[in-house]
């Protein structure tokens, strides 16, 4: 150091200066100030994943939700959940994070019993986490399963278990170590009723032979208990909402009737809910058929067996006076106020004798049919009433189709428009548009037909589920938007 006026720096620095020795302890205050600050900097981050799963409306979504959080909170970068409930009622699935289906198919060679989740599965097991920590060079390791975990790369795996309905709340905070209690943190619903029991399990995969520490553990042990009695919520509605599905499609027709000089099919789009959105179709005397599309107000199994009431009661109806819709729709309204005073409907109602190319049609508050060839997509003028149990005697005129030989017919309800989540002017121009977009390959088979204007008028395309059921020409579809959809297609010859 150069000579400077004031400064020797050959003269040592005073004691009170020196630095003080590096063993001696820490402050107690700052002891605990560090210890607090771990504990509040781990509920900060157990309540942003919580929040994040609890924003999750479907299964899938939570189980991706739940592989994406926990892989963060044990440091890990792959994982995989089972889920398979251990009532065996479904739905099972597997999913996996930064896995690619070749990559599970792999893992599911490995014998379960010798997985690192295969006996929290079956139950062989205690519902704890079970740890692997290093599976390329433990003694304990089966050689199936050290083959493919060399194979994928990974060495090492941590498995929680999903069990809800346990009853426990958790209480204690996330502590820095797992051992201290704050006095908050993720609780339990203890829920009594609804689904409990095994779930399944959930496994993160390290690529280097490694295990989760204390504090780790503990942070994922609460946010597994969490994410468990989400999933039993979930997995509880998606069962309800299956079976109402499933009631709506057995009230609805198995197949539809083969009519001379005109080819039918329908597509039916189930809301999450359960709603009451219907079609028929009825083979009529002298070569006649019945065409019906409706909509009950309201949602779930209360608005399904309405739509089953009325849909019975109308095919009674077009037997009894079909050629008059007029008539057909005038009972079913006195029909509708007389049993279901709290509901309303929309209906439109044709009786088409296709060796004449004629078709009589009368609508209560529904959207108009949609005519499609290859010279012309238009709607039908139909007059303007209100649905059926809003008035106190409901009468609207009928009005004549004579559709054209190679022309199809669209019958459609409310929800195909509101899904869209347009306004009412902007639905039926997309639908419009997607009608005389119809490409001429496809416009001799109505279910083609249908297809293409359910891909290009709903956000997200048209996906059929379940299959089409052989020979009839009715195509079932689940999505979730919060309407019924339905769509009756009808091609003159």
């Amino acid at each position: 150091m150069p000579k400077v006026a004031g400064i020797d720096p050959t003269v040592p620095a005073p004691a009170h200066t020196a630095q003080p020795p590096a063993d001696l302890p820490a402050a107690p205050g700052a002891l605990i100030r560090d210890r607090l600050a771990g504990w509040v900097s781990d509920l900060t981050t157990l309540h942003e994943l919580t929040e994040r799963l609890a924003r999750t409306g479907s299964l899938e979504g939570a189980l991706k939700e739940l592989l994406r959080a926990g892989a963060a909170l044990v440091g890990a970068r792959r994982g995989l959940v089972v889920f398979e409930p251990a009532d065996r009622l479904g739905p099972a699935t597997t999913l996996g994070l930064g896995l690619a289906h070749a990559d599970l198919g792999h893992l599911e060679t490995v014998p379960r019993r010798v997985s690192s989740y295969g006996g929290l599965l079956d139950g062989t097991a205690r519902s704890e986490p079970v740890a692997a920590p290093d599976l390329f060079g433990g003694t304990d390791v089966d050689p199936r399963q050290r083959e493919v975990a060399v194979r994928l790369g990974y060495g090492a795996s941590y498995a929680v278990p999903l069990v809800a309905g346990t009853g426990t709340g958790t209480g204690a905070g996330a502590g820095a170590g797992g051992g201290g209690g704050t006095g908050a943190g993720v609780t339990s619903s203890g829920r009594t009723g609804g689904v409990s029991g095994r779930l399944g399990a959930v496994v993160w995969l390290y690529d280097e032979p490694a295990e989760p520490v204390e504090r780790q553990r503990h942070l994922v042990g609460l946010y597994a208990r969490y994410a468990s009695e989400h999933l039993a919520r979930l997995l509880e509605l998606e069962r309800a909402r299956t079976r109402v599905a499933a009631i709506a499609e057995e009230l609805l027709p198995t197949r539809l009737p083969r009519i001379p000089g005109v080819r039918l099919a329908a597509r039916h789009r189930t809301g999450p809910y359960g709603g009451g959105d219907w079609y028929d179709a009825l083979p009529l005397p002298e070569g006649a058929v019945s065409l019906a599309v409706g909509s009950v107000s309201g949602s779930g199994p209360g608005a399904v067996a309405a739509m089953g009431r009325l849909r019975a009661s109308l095919r009674a109806y077009a037997v009894m006076e079909g050629e008059d819709p007029v008539a057909v729709l005038s009972d079913l309204e006195l029909l509708l106020r007389l049993t279901e005073p709290a509901r309303t409907a929309t209906a439109l109602f044709a009786y088409a004798e296709p060796a004449q190319g004629k078709i009589v049609l009368a609508g209560a508050g529904h959207a108009p049919p949609l005519i499609v060839g290859d010279r012309r997509a238009e709607f039908v003028e139909t007059s303007l009433s209100a649905p059926l149990g809003m008035l106190s005697c409901w009468e609207a005129p009928s009005v004549e189709l004579w559709p054209g030989s190679g022309e199809t017919v669209l019958l459609y309800t409310d929800g195909l428009l509101r899904r869209t989540g347009d306004p009412m002017d902007r639905a039926f121009a997309r639908l419009h548009s997607a009608a005389a977009s119809v490409p001429a390959s496809v416009r001799e088979d109505p279910g083609a037909v249908a297809d293409h204007v359910l891909r290009t008028v709903l956000p997200g395309g048209h996906e059929t589920g379940r299959g089409e059921r052989a020979g009839t020409g009715v195509g079932t579809a689940k999505a979730e938007g919060a309407e019924d959809v339905v769509v009756l297609a009808a091609r003159f010859d």
